[in-house]
This record gives structure tokens, sequence and C-alpha cells, in this order.
């Protein structure tokens, strides 16, 4: 008679060898390479915290080939990148939706750092609310992980008993705890890297900083504006203090971020200030931020 151990071992393996055939280890680095998934036919996922060359870039298939692929765009928010190779007629990806993810569920992280394929056991640790990276990217659910955290783990796949794959491995947006990118932010993003080659960010080109106007009431104060920015163009001057953006109250710069997703990008917004003492309002269309100021500015 088979013990449940040796059927949830056989399980595990099975689970394993299926994804597996779909990871592939990535030439973008010195020394070992990282991993990463095919997301879908001729795209793969990996992390772009392992992308330090973005070209002369090679992948090792499962079946031993090497090949070359090309970066399509990377997203440090959420520490996404997608790269093209030629059609190897994958198939659909087996998914599992972000209802499925709970804590306690025993996982594997594969990955592929050579030739062989690797796999770690562990569990989700923690299932959280969506959130938003040091870097700003939006997470559609925390994934935590009790995982060892292995060559080649950050870019391969987050797989479930069932073989389902539930989202990309990193390391490194909770400062070195691992973690998984869910799947739903996956497709996501990876649709925006192939349509524009990086994630569209809202920008209104300004330094703020938190200031009480009140007792009970704070507001960001402008300490900088870039004069070509959305905000310098919209009439938005320096020490006006930014109360609300488009009637929602802002009082720390993560409020601001928090409305300058992807689909906010050109369009209008209403900024309520306060200048020299009096309440005034101004409308700045919002913009793509642009790539040297993504780390630095809101």
């Amino acid at each position: 008679m088979v013990s449940m151990l040796q059927t949830l071992s056989d399980n595990l393996a099975t689970a394993a060898e299926r994804v597996g055939r779909r990871v592939v280890a990535i030439r973008a680095r010195r020394r070992i390479p990282s991993s990463g998934i095919l997301w879908r036919d001729g795209v793969v996922v990996t992390a772009q915290h392992t992308i330090q060359r973005e070209e002369d870039i090679t992948m090792t298939l499962p079946d031993g080939t090497d090949v070359p692929a090309t970066l399509v765009g990377r997203d440090p928010g959420t520490d996404l990148a997608a790269l093209r190779l030629a059609p190897t007629n994958a198939g659909p990806l087996d998914v599992a939706p972000l209802e499925a993810i709970r804590a306690g569920s025993l996982v594997l992280a594969l990955g592929r750092p050579g030739a062989e394929l690797t796999a770690a056991l562990g569990l989700v640790s923690a299932v959280g609310e969506p959130w938003r990276t040091w870097h700003g990217g939006r997470i559609d659910r925390l994934i935590r992980l009790d995982i060892g955290i292995y060559d080649g783990f950050s870019g391969g796949p987050l797989v479930d008993a069932e073989g389902r794959v539930l989202g990309v491995n990193t390391s490194t947006l909770l400062r070195g705890a691992p973690t998984a990118v869910p799947a739903a932010t996956v497709e996501r993003v990876l649709g925006q890297l192939l349509e524009h080659g990086h994630v569209p960010t809202g920008y209104l080109g300004v330094g703020m900083q938190t200031v009480a106007l009140s007792e009970q009431s704070t507001g960001l104060m402008v300490m900088s504006v870039d004069p070509g920015g959305p905000a310098g163009r919209g009439g938005v001057l320096l020490g006006d203090v930014i109360t609300a953006i488009d009637d929602k109250a802002v009082s720390d710069p993560a409020d601001v971020l928090a409305h300058l997703d992807a689909g906010q990008v050109g369009k209008p917004a209403q900024l309520r200030l306060v200048r020299a003492g009096q309440p005034t309002s101004v409308t700045v269309t919002v913009g793509d931020r642009p790539i040297a100021e993504r780390r630095r500015r809101r």
C-alpha cells in the first residue's frame, strides 16, 4: 500500500517535472546563470535584477539547446523582465488563480542555474493584501515564502502540488526575504512590457515633503519642480502645498505614488493646493515618468 507521504512525494516530483519543461537558464550576468520561465510561446519572464547586461544574452532550454534571446523590457518596480526567443511551440501555461494561494500551502521553487533543474520545497508563510514595493511597483498580493534560496532562485517559478504556477520568485522585493510575484501581476506587467518596453508610471515632476498645516491636517510641500515636467507646465510653484489629488487627500509621498499608476498616464489630474496661505487648484496632465527619474521622484 502506497503511503500518503509517498503519494505527496510523487505528486511534487511530477509537478516539478511538468513545469520544469518550461524553466530555462539565462546567461545575462557573470558567474552562474539565472532562471526564467517560458510564460508564453517565445516569451520568457524572469527577475529583472538578474539581467545585468542587455546584449549577448543566451538561454539554455530544458532540452539542453543554447539559443539567443533579446531583452524586451524590464520593470524594477515589480522586479520582472521579459525576454524574447524563437517560438518553441509551447502550450498554454497552467496558472493558479490568486484565491488558490493560501498560507501554509506546500510549494516548490524551481530553478535552472545551469543544465539541470533544481527544486526547493517550502511553505507559503504569509499571504497579504495588494502592496507597493520600495521601488513603487504594484503587486496584486503579498506572497511571502519560507523556502531555501538556492542559486538561480530568482526568476524561477513558484509551483503548487498540482503543478500550477503561482508566480515568479524573487529575493529583492522585501530586502532579501523570499517572495513570489503572483501570476496576475506577471500577466499585467508582461502585457505592458511587450507593448511599451517598460511599465508606464505616472509622473508629476516634483519633490515633496510632508508638512503640518494645522494640528489636524497635513499636506505635501513642493520642494523642487521640474520646469519641463507635468506639474511645472501646469503651474505648480515651489513652496505650494498639495493637499489632494482628484479630491483624494494626500499627506505622504506614498499617497501620490498610489494615485499615479499606469492608468493615469496621459489623463488630467486636479491638484488642490495651499499657496501663500490661500487655497487654489491647478490641473495637470499626468506624464509617463522618464527612465532616469523613476527612482528619484514621484
